[in-house]
């Protein structure tokens, strides 16, 4: 049985999510794996004390890249779930104030 706690791994924070969040009230998480909407959903309404329009979520695809001057040595980015969280009127999450 996974917690709350379990089902949010960590804000998003880039230049898109800190328009986003400004603009469209829109925030970005990294979420578990097998969390689901209404998961998520339930997560952030508790955590934050906010109401939640909608929830989309977001497979983000694992990368491969070079690092390295000398030797090229390739890595490789593990794949994670990202939740997209909109917020109702007026409503925001602290985490994101001041960013930006």
């Amino acid at each position: 049985m996974t917690t709350i706690y379990d089902i949010l791994r960590r804000p998003i924070i880039t230049e898109k999510s800190t328009y986003q969040s400004s603009k469209l009230n829109q925030f970005a998480f990294e979420v578990a794996k097998d969390a689901n909407k209404a998961q998520i959903k339930e997560a952030v309404e508790k955590l934050f004390d906010v109401k939640v329009e909608r929830v989309n979520v977001i497979n983000v695809p694992a990368k491969r890249g070079v690092r390295g001057r000398g030797r090229r040595r390739v890595v490789r980015r593990p794949g994670y779930k990202k939740a997209l969280v909109t917020l109702a009127e007026g409503q925001s999450i602290d985490v994101f104030e001041g960013v930006g």
